[in-house]
């Protein structure tokens, strides 16, 4: 399997965590403010990773800090656009609208690195696109403050990932310490904000606590770490496209915690999304030139196709090694050491490929 898909495979997990995190959330939400909900999620994050990994992180370079310093900047507009946005608007255009990344990540490596998209990966973005506006949009859009809120967060995500691939993508940065130390600074910095805005509480049941605990170790620490180290070997446009799952799993999850049924709509959107991902995933051109192969492989004797070995003696693209002595092409082996074309020991490479084209080609 290569590294690619594996890396892949591995935000989809991400993406799966992520998915099921938005129960959590509603229901942390109940007893915590949004600062300090985020402010203690990737708090707790940091210092069990660091726990678990100290002897590792205790390396770390000022050019990784600098840049985990950067990815936990856009990670706070992030968290504020998602988590302030479906406030002020509704869940079906905050669910749209929030994973516009899949379109934005491919257009602002273009506008800011150059970074042309292939072919493939166009076709895929627009299915994505499709798929997410069936699987969350029921209604006409309306501007609102929690829309803009919104793009502000699909945005901010955009810019995450691609200042995760610059940064992977230096030899100085080590890609786990990065995923460790945005942790830190994005809670710092919500931190900050529930000590200016929001007068920080504490959960108050088991079952919350239960769910930030979750959040922090799963849905963030864990799953941040896993998308630094597995986006060196995956591009950020091909996490852009993955995390369109999303929505796909929150509805599953759901379906299955709170026996919310999606409209035929939203499913038709969900089977889209998932084939935006295989299609995305499945090297077509691989399977055409093996395809190929085969067909060829299988041609009967005599056919214009077919390998110089196996053509018919006396077509008109007869066997080399049976043309007649003195023919226009005579056979190569039968040629005077004299002629035009020499003998096959004696003749220079570019010759003989000429010889050998003109033969063909006849």
């Amino acid at each position: 399997m290569k590294q690619q898909v594996k890396a892949d495979l591995m935000l989809v997990l991400v993406t799966l965590f992520w998915g099921i995190s938005y129960i959590l959330l509603d229901l942390s939400l109940e007893q915590i403010q949004p600062f300090t909900l985020n402010a203690m999620r990737f708090l707790f994050a940091f210092f069990v990773a660091g726990i678990i990994s100290f002897n590792q992180l205790k390396s770390v370079n000022k050019t990784t800090l600098l840049y985990s310093a950067l990815v936990g900047f856009s990670l706070l507009f992030v968290y504020i656009g998602a988590t302030f946005g479906v406030l002020y608007t509704s869940l079906s255009n905050a669910g749209f609208l929030c994973a516009l990344t899949v379109v934005l990540t491919p257009i602002l490596a273009f506008i800011f690195f150059k970074q042309k998209p292939n072919p493939k990966l166009t076709v895929v973005v627009a299915m994505a696109l499709a798929g997410i506006a069936l699987l969350t949009l029921s209604g006409g859009m309306r501007p609102a403050l929690g829309d803009i809120l919104c793009i502000m967060c699909a945005v901010a995500y955009a810019f995450d990932l691609l200042i995760t691939e610059i940064a992977v993508s230096r030899e100085e940065v080590d890609a786990y310490q990065l995923g460790v130390f945005q942790l830190g600074f994005t809670g710092l910095f919500m931190l900050i904000l529930c000590l200016i805005f929001e007068t920080p509480t504490l959960p108050r049941t088991p079952a919350v606590w239960g769910a930030v605990l979750t959040l922090s170790i799963f849905c963030t620490g864990l799953a941040f770490i896993v998308q630094a180290v597995a986006q060196q070997y995956t591009s950020a446009s091909h996490v852009g496209v993955i995390f369109t799952l999303e929505p796909v799993f929150a509805g599953i999850a759901a379906y299955f915690v709170a026996h919310e049924v999606l409209t035929p709509q939203a499913y038709l959107g969900a089977v889209l999304l998932v084939s935006s991902l295989f299609v995305m995933e499945i090297d077509f051109g691989k399977l055409f030139r093996r395809k190929t192969e085969e067909l060829s492989e299988g041609l009967p004797a005599g056919s214009p196709e077919g390998a110089p070995g196996e053509m018919a003696a006396g077509s008109s693209e007869g066997s080399l090694d049976e043309m007649p002595e003195g023919s226009p092409e005579g056979a190569l082996d039968e040629m005077s050491a004299g002629s035009p074309e020499g003998a096959l020991d004696e003749m220079p490479a570019d010759r003989l490929e000429e010889t050998v084209v003109k033969t063909a080609g006849r």
